[in-house]
């Protein structure tokens, strides 16, 4: 989660289809809730051995986080990069430390 521009925490979610090649990520209803609150919501999640950036699934099944930050972070380089998914559409966003 983002306020103002700022990482502020940090709310686990789950692979609701169980697989390390698709996933359905599955948060808790409540979380959504934190928009109201002034929070941005944004997804971060790893590639086990593929570059830091959007896949085919990822577009795909971008859901309900479509036009959100989506921050992967590819474990096989240690690379980290942040996009924003929209109609199928991928933008780079800028991250800095």
């Amino acid at each position: 989660m983002f306020k103002d521009g700022v990482s502020q925490r940090y709310v686990p979610g789950r692979n609701r289809a169980a697989s390390p090649y698709r996933f359905e990520l599955e948060v808790d209803p409540e979380t959504w809730f934190l928009e109201d609150e002034g929070y941005e919501l944004a997804v971060f999640h790893s590639h086990p051995s593929s570059p830091a950036r959007p896949s085919r699934t990822d577009v795909e099944n971008i859901g309900l986080w479509e036009g959100k930050p989506y921050l992967i972070l590819s474990a096989g380089t240690g690379d980290l990069a942040a996009f924003t998914i929209e109609a199928g559409r991928i933008a780079s966003v800028p991250l800095t430390t």
